[in-house]
């Protein structure tokens, strides 16, 4: 009787787990966009860094939700979360100013926003938004999107005196309940001794505190995104490492070994109104 029993709860949990994972695939376009045709090889390549469809099941992305992506930079995520999010959600580009008077920020919102526009079949239904501190803060109404993320910007915040301000602003755009997933490079226990941001790294129990103060409350922190080879002890800061290599050719293939940063994964939730 014991054996048939055991045999019984076998066949369930194989059923069960069945189900699961036909629910998974069927619910998960993640890995299909990772690595579509839209996106460049040169791009597809960095998803071993960047672990972009581990990441965002970590953060708990759905295809129905609004989400808002901080400082998207060049389009790197956008060329996921936009054909992700584009029949059931929404997907929020939170850049530069296109209006700004420096040139570096007005340049790249109309590189992002032309990228954007050049692939209706991807992008058609992304929506720009601007974040550009310490002015331009009010990306989204408040309580009114289910995630927001941000990749490795911390840092620029952190060394201009921004961070409280820009956590202000992204907890008071996302619902309670709602998530704030964060990756950032990683400061070790001793390097770099210059953890302001000037370099890159950030302190992790600095990034939670900060978050904390907010008004966030973390759920769970990931290693998906780790990397012990990084030693953090580059003059340079993170940027000597891959993808930038600041010092060009001097000591590459040493630094195309280590590969990119060691970055924390965090997950915040806004806490649910009393």
């Amino acid at each position: 009787m014991k054996t048939l029993s055991l045999v019984k709860a076998s066949l369930l949990l194989f059923i069960g787990l069945q189900i699961i994972s036909q629910n998974v695939v069927a619910d998960d376009n993640l890995t299909k966009f990772a690595n579509g045709k839209h996106r460049s090889e040169k791009n597809i390549a960095r998803n071993e860094f960047r672990h972009p469809v581990k990441t965002l099941e970590f953060f708990g992305i759905k295809p129905t939700m609004t989400v808002v992506e901080i400082s998207p930079g060049g389009g790197w995520y956008a060329e996921i979360l936009a054909p992700y999010l584009k029949d059931k959600g929404q997907y929020i580009a939170a850049g530069y100013d296109p209006d700004s008077k420096i040139k570096y920020y007005s340049k790249n919102a109309k590189r992002l926003a032309d990228k954007l526009a050049a692939d209706p079949t991807h992008f058609g239904e992304a929506k720009l938004s601007v974040l550009q501190a310490p002015d331009k803060l009010d990306f989204a109404p408040e309580n009114s999107v289910d995630m927001v993320v941000s990749f490795r910007n911390t840092h620029n915040w952190a060394s201009s005196g921004h961070a409280e301000a820009v956590y202000a602003a992204i907890y008071k755009a996302v619902k309670p309940n709602g998530i704030f997933g964060l990756v950032q490079h990683r400061a070790g226990a001793h390097n770099p001794k210059d953890t302001s941001g000037k370099l890159g790294y950030l302190k992790q129990t600095d990034i939670i505190e900060m978050a904390t103060k907010a008004g966030f409350r973390l759920i769970e922190h990931s290693e998906i995104n780790a990397n012990p080879k990084d030693k953090r002890d580059y003059k340079d800061g993170v940027w000597t490492l891959p993808p930038s290599y600041r010092l060009g050719d001097k000591d590459r293939e040493k630094y195309k070994a280590i590969g990119e940063s060691d970055r924390m994964t965090l997950k915040f939730v806004k806490p649910a109104l009393k």
